[in-house]
């Protein structure tokens, strides 16, 4: 009896041990190894997220600013002053720079004044003539502003903001633009055209070569 007794307590004790056993198993933690990290989801919203308002604002500023950075070197210099192509203008601005110019004048476009400018109908141009030099103005449509879209030299006492003149050698030309172009592909005795011009080609200027040398400046912008 004694011994059936000893074998029930055994018995007992060893079910609660293994149920023991199990819930620790069932309650352990996993380790770091053990535990899988749920997976990234990758979309393309995360790829192609559209750039912040300031960075925005960033590209637009240094646009700006390039675009403004080349327009510099469309322009020649007189007296310490430097006129450059899209200049915002007026009579007073003119004289201020240039002095007084022998003469002015305007012309309105229209669609029968055979000019065929269609683009610059209803627009006004002035024209102010100085001794080797001739600079053309469109009005802007606001404000009652005018820029500089023209300027023609054939003077020598002007100079470009690299230091070329009326008079200068192509080789002294060539030298200071390197990024220009002869249209004709290579010099002759014949004449010919130098261009430098902007990336977008809609800001020129253009240096007519007669006996190997500059004998007149150009430069102007395209109006659409």
């Amino acid at each position: 009896m004694k011994a059936l007794i000893k074998l029930t307590i055994v018995t007992g004790l060893l079910v609660l041990c293994v149920g023991a056993l199990s819930g620790c198993g069932k309650n352990r933690v996993k380790s770091p190894d053990e535990t899988t990290a749920p997976a990234k989801v990758s979309t393309e919203t995360e790829t192609t997220k559209a750039p912040s308002t300031a960075a925005q604002s960033t590209v637009i500023s240094d646009s700006e600013n390039a675009t403004k950075e080349s327009l510099k070197e469309l322009g020649f210099v007189y007296n310490g002053k430097t006129i450059t192509l899209l200049d915002f203008t007026d009579d007073q601005k003119m004289e201020g720079m240039l002095g007084k110019a022998e003469d002015t004048k305007t012309h309105t476009y229209s669609s029968s004044d055979g000019l065929n400018m269609d683009q610059l109908t209803g627009k006004t141009e002035k024209q102010y003539l100085y001794p080797g030099l001739v600079i053309k103005t469109i009005d802007a449509g606001e404000n009652n502003k005018s820029y500089i879209y023209q300027i023609e030299i054939t003077g020598s006492q002007y100079t470009t903001v690299r230091n070329v003149k009326v008079g200068d050698s192509y080789e002294i030309l060539k030298e200071a633009y390197p990024e220009g172009n002869l249209i004709g592909g290579e010099l002759s005795n014949e004449e010919d055209d130098f261009r430098f011009e902007e990336e977008d080609y809609a800001n020129v200027m253009n240096f007519h070569i007669k006996n190997k040398k500059v004998a007149s400046i150009q430069i102007y912008s395209l109006i659409d």
